[in-house]
């Protein structure tokens, strides 16, 4: 991976594909399309001679979630297949709508 910086701009590009999958993940675990989008905020304490590893936290983010008027016919998990977000629906409540159309059920 490699990071540059320009002033309060930084700059990800990875190198490996891993490495493009796992930037791919962690972009639609910020960005919320429905939303507020959340942010990295820095956990522990960066020493390269004790542990060469920086380590972030996601928070933030719009709590509201948006419904359809389809219902779940039985308790199950739903999943949207753009950003990956997971919830949890009881029979008869609504589908979730995430990134603009209906979440999946996974069960």
């Amino acid at each position: 991976m490699k990071i540059t910086m320009d002033k309060n701009v930084v700059d990800f590009s990875p190198e490996t594909a891993e490495e493009t999958a796992c930037m791919e993940i962690l972009w639609r675990k910020i960005i919320d399309c429905a939303g507020d989008s959340k942010t990295l905020a820095p956990i522990g304490e960066y020493i390269p001679t004790k542990k060469n590893q920086l380590s972030f936290v996601i928070e933030g983010g719009s709590a509201k979630t948006v419904f359809s008027d389809q219902a779940a016919v039985v308790d199950t998990t739903y999943t949207c297949a753009i950003c990956n977000k997971y919830m949890n629906v009881k029979a008869g409540d609504s589908v979730p709508l995430c990134c603009g159309k209906l979440m999946e059920c996974i069960d």
